[in-house]
C-alpha cells in the first residue's frame, strides 16, 4: 500500500532526531487504512485522512511510537468494528490500552445522552490516571475535529464547540499544552460566537495596526539593556488571543483600552538567578505598573507553568507584559506535561510524571461513588478548570486550592484525618470560621481534636472541591451506614407518599431494589446508603422511582362518587388561598415571606398577632425558633394543602410566589440566558436582583409557581444553561 498519506507525518519523525519504530507506524498506518477503506468524512475526503493529521500533531508533540500508532489506529474500534483484542495481537498490549482510551462506550445502553456523556468522560479520565498519552491523543483528536469543523452542520457545530470550551480547552490548560489550548479557544469561541469573535479579531487588528512599530521599539530597548548587561538570551513579542481579550472584554467588562497585557514580549535566559536578575533590569528600565508582578518560579503553577510576569509602561505611554523564564521553562510553557515526556525517560521520569499528575487520580478517587452527571461535570469545572489559590501551611508547605474554596476543604486537601477531626481553624494566625475562603498567601492552620465526632452533614453544602465532598461521604458511608439506610428510606418515603397511592414497606423495598438492580448496586440498602451520605440524590431517581412505584402500586378502584348533598362538612376548617385549617374560621391566611411554601411542601399554620395565620414549610428555620419558645407552642395549627383548590389556582396567573437562587460565572449573556429559558417554559418573572461574590454572580429571582413539581423542573432547566453552577431554593 503506497505511503503518501504519511508521508509528512514520517518526515516530522525524522526531524526529531529520536528515535521511532517506523516499520510499526507504518504497519498502524496500513491497518487502519485498510479498516477505514470506503469511510469518508463529512466533508467528502477519505477518512484515513483524519486520523493520520492527528498522529502529526501527536508527532509535533514529541510523543512516542506507540502514542503515534495509537493516533492512527483510534477510531478503528469505535467506527470499524473490530475487536480491542485484535488491536492488542498486532500492536501490544500499551498500544491497545490506549486505544480502548480513547473509544467510546458505543455498545453500552444509557437511559440519556446525559448519563452516556458523564460515562464517556468518566471512562476517558480512568484511562488517563493510568497513562497520560491517553489525553495527549485525545486532544490532538479534538483540535483537528475543530480544524475541520465548518462542514458540520449548525448544530453539531455548536454543540462540538462547547464541549471544546468546556472540557477540553481547560484541560490543556491543566496539562500546561498552550498551544492547543489557544488555538481550541480560538476555534471554540468562533463557532459559539462568531459576531463577537469577529468584533474583537477587528479591534486588535485596528489597535495592532495604530502601533504597528510599538512592540519592534520595546524590543530594541530590551535588546540593548541585556546586550549592555553582557546577557545571552531569546526576545519574542506578541499580541494576546482574540480569546484572552473577548474574555476580558465580555466576561470582565472592559474596554481594549482597560487591557494591559494587551502586547507582551518574553525573554529567555539560560538560568533560574538570571531571571531574576533580567526582571531588575525590566524596571530599572521601564515603570512598573503596582500590583501587577506574579512569580511563578518560586511557586510554579499545578500544570508545571514557571514564569516571572510584570506589567510595565513603555516611553510611548502604552502598557505591556513581559515574561522571563528560562528555555527549560518555556519548553513546559508550551508544551506542558508532553514537555517531561519529550525530555525524560526511565522509571525516574515516569514517577515524576505521575507526581505531578496526581490530581487526574484525585477527580477518578474524587467521582468513583456518584452516578449523578451533574455532580461529576460540577467536580470538574471546580476541581479541574477553575482559577487556583496558593496557600501555606504553618511549616511553609504550598497547598493550591480553587478559587472559592474554604477552610475545610484546605483541611482535607492535607489528610483526610485532618478533616475528619477538624475543630476550627486560623488564617494569618486569627481564628476564622470554617467556611472562610482563604486567599493567595494567607497562611492557614487547621485545629483538630481527638474528641471530634466527625465532619457534620452540612460540610457538603459547605466545601468546595470534589475531593473533600468525597472525603466527608467516605466518612458517613463508613461510619453511619445504619443511619444513611433510615435517611434514604425517609427520602424515599416522602417522595412515594406524594404519588397519593398507599403502599407498604416491603413494596418500598421491591421498588428500591429494582432501581438499585439497574443502577449497579447489590441490594436495595445500597441505595438507602447512597441517598443518607450523598453519593446520589432523590432528583436523579425520580423519574425510575415514579415508573417502578406506578408499575407495582396500582391504582384502586375508584368508589362512586358520593351525590354533593351527602358529602359531610368539616366544622371549623376553611380553605384559604388553597390551604385548609384545621379549628380556625373567619381569619386571614398568608403564606410566609421567609419560605415561600409550595403545594407539595409539608406545611405549617401560625397565629400571628394581628396578621392572621401565616403558612409556613415545617423544615423552616423560622419554625424551628418559634416552636423553641414555650409561649409559641399553643400558637401552632395543623394546616394541609386543599387538592381541589390548588389545582383551580394553578390553572389561572395567580400562582404562588417562589424564590431561585442561582450561582453562575460571570458573563454579560447570563441574565439574558436565564429570562429567555423562563420565557420558553412560560414562567412569570416578579423580581430580580444580581450581586457579585469573589467575582461569580448570586441571581435572586421571585417567580410564578404551580408546585413543588412545576418548581423542580425550572430548577432542572436553569441549570442546563451555559455558565450557572448551581440553583437552589433560596428565601427572601
Amino acid at each position: 500500500m503506497p505511503y503518501s498519506n504519511i508521508e509528512k507525518l514520517l518526515k516530522i519523525l525524522e526531524e526529531t532526531k529520536r528515535f521511532y519504530d517506523f516499520e510499526k507506524i507504518k504497519r498502524a498506518y496500513t491497518f487502519a487504512a485498510e479498516m477505514h477503506e470506503g469511510q469518508y468524512r463529512v466533508s467528502g475526503e477519505p477518512y484515513i485522512l483524519h486520523p493520520v493529521a492527528v498522529a502529526q500533531i501527536v508527532a509535533q508533540l514529541g510523543m512516542d511510537t506507540d502514542s503515534i500508532c495509537a493516533a492512527l489506529l483510534h477510531d478503528t474500534v469505535e467506527d470499524c468494528g473490530i475487536g480491542l483484542q485484535v488491536i492488542v495481537q498486532n500492536f501490544g498490549s500499551e498500544v491497545g490500552m490506549l486505544v480502548d482510551g480513547l473509544t467510546k462506550l458505543v455498545h453500552i445502553p444509557f437511559e440519556d445522552k446525559e448519563e452516556e456523556h458523564m460515562e464517556n468522560l468518566r471512562k476517558m479520565f480512568l484511562a488517563m490516571s493510568k497513562d497520560v498519552r491517553v489525553i495527549f491523543i485525545k486532544l490532538c483528536d479534538r483540535l483537528h475535529n475543530m480544524r475541520t469543523l465548518s462542514v458540520k452542520n449548525d448544530q453539531k457545530r455548536r454543540k462540538t464547540a462547547l464541549e471544546t470550551m468546556q472540557v477540553y480547552a481547560p484541560l490543556a490548560h491543566r496539562l500546561g499544552i498552550q498551544r492547543i489550548k489557544q488555538e481550541l479557544e480560538n476555534l471554540a469561541l468562533s463557532y459559539l460566537d462568531p459576531i463577537g469573535y469577529a468584533e474583537v479579531k477587528g479591534d486588535i487588528e485596528v489597535k495592532y495596526g495604530e502601533n504597528r512599530d510599538f512592540i519592534f521599539s520595546i524590543k530594541k530597548q530590551i535588546t540593548d539593556k541585556m546586550q549592555e548587561n553582557g546577557f545571552t538570551f531569546e526576545l519574542d513579542g506578541r499580541v494576546k488571543s482574540v480569546y484572552s481579550i473577548y474574555r476580558k472584554m465580555f466576561n470582565q467588562n472592559k474596554s481594549l483600552d482597560e487591557i494591559y497585557d494587551f502586547y507582551a514580549v518574553r525573554i529567555i535566559t539560560n538560568t533560574e538567578l538570571e531571571c531574576y536578575t533580567v526582571l531588575g533590569i525590566i524596571h530599572d528600565t521601564f515603570k512598573s505598573i503596582p500590583g501587577r508582578f506574579k512569580d511563578y518560579i518560586s511557586t510554579p503553577k499545578p500544570n508545571l507553568y514557571q514564569s516571572l510576569h510584570t506589567t510595565v509602561i513603555g516611553r510611548e505611554g502604552i502598557p505591556f507584559e513581559v515574561q522571563i523564564r528560562t528555555r527549560k521553562m518555556h519548553e513546559i510553557a508550551e508544551y506542558g506535561v508532553t514537555a517531561h515526556w519529550k525530555y525524560k525517560s526511565g522509571e525516574k521520569g515516569k514517577e515524576d510524571i505521575d507526581r505531578r499528575l496526581e490530581w487526574v487520580a484525585k477527580l477518578v478517587e474524587t467521582e468513583d461513588d456518584t452516578r449523578d452527571p451533574d455532580e461529576f461535570m460540577r467536580a470538574l469545572k471546580v476541581d479541574i478548570f477553575q482559577d487556583e489559590v496558593f496557600v501555606f501551611t504553618p511549616k511553609g508547605d504550598v497547598i493550591n486550592l480553587p478559587q472559592g474554596a474554604t477552610l475545610v476543604d484546605f483541611a482535607y486537601a492535607i489528610h483526610s484525618q485532618v478533616g475528619n477531626r477538624m475543630v476550627g481553624g486560623k488564617i494569618n494566625g486569627s481564628i476564622a470560621p470554617i467556611d472562610r475562603c482563604p486567599q493567595n498567601g494567607d497562611i492557614v492552620e487547621i485545629l483538630t481534636s481527638n474528641t471530634s465526632k466527625g465532619p457534620s452533614r452540612d460540610w457538603l453544602s459547605m466545601v468546595k472541591t470534589g475531593e473533600a465532598r468525597n472525603k466527608i461521604r467516605q466518612w458517613f458511608k463508613k461510619e453511619k451506614r445504619t443511619e444513611n439506610i433510615a435517611v434514604g428510606k425517609t427520602e424515599v418515603d416522602r417522595e412515594m407518599k406524594r404519588y397519593g397511592r398507599p403502599y407498604t414497606p416491603a413494596q418500598r423495598d421491591e421498588i428500591c431494589y429494582n432501581i438499585s438492580s439497574r443502577m449497579g448496586y447489590q441490594q436495595a440498602d445500597d441505595l438507602y446508603n447512597a441517598l443518607g451520605y450523598g453519593g446520589i440524590t432523590l432528583t436523579k431517581i425520580g423519574t425510575k422511582l415514579r415508573d417502578e412505584f406506578d408499575r407495582i402500586i396500582k391504582p384502586t378502584t375508584p368508589e362512586l362518587p358520593i351525590p354533593e348533598t351527602q358529602i359531610p362538612v368539616r366544622p371549623h376548617k376553611k380553605n384559604f388561598s388553597g390551604v385548609i385549617v384545621d379549628g380556625v374560621d373567619g381569619c386571614q391566611v398568608k403564606f410566609a415571606k421567609c419560605c415561600n411554601p409550595l403545594p407539595g411542601d409539608s406545611i405549617v399554620g401560625f397565629i400571628t398577632k394581628g396578621f392572621g395565620i401565616s403558612i409556613h414549610k415545617r423544615d423552616c428555620p423560622n419554625v424551628g425558633e418559634l416552636s423553641a419558645k414555650e409561649d409559641n407552642r399553643e400558637r401552632f395549627v395543623s394546616a394541609y394543602w386543599d387538592a381541589e383548590a390548588t389545582q383551580s389556582k394553578q390553572g389561572s396567573e395567580n400562582l404562588y410566589e417562589a424564590h431561585l437562587q442561582i450561582f453562575a460565572e460571570n458573563d454579560m449573556m447570563l441574565l439574558a440566558n436565564i429570562t429567555r429559558a423562563l420565557a420558553d417554559m412560560k414562567v412569570t418573572l416578579h423580581q430580580i436582583n444580581t450581586q457579585n461574590k469573589d467575582g461569580d454572580m448570586i441571581l435572586n429571582l421571585t417567580i410564578g409557581c404551580k408546585n413543588t413539581d412545576h418548581f423542580k423542573s425550572i430548577i432542572s432547566r436553569v441549570k442546563t444553561i451555559d455558565k450557572v453552577n448551581d440553583v437552589k431554593r433560596g428565601y427572601a
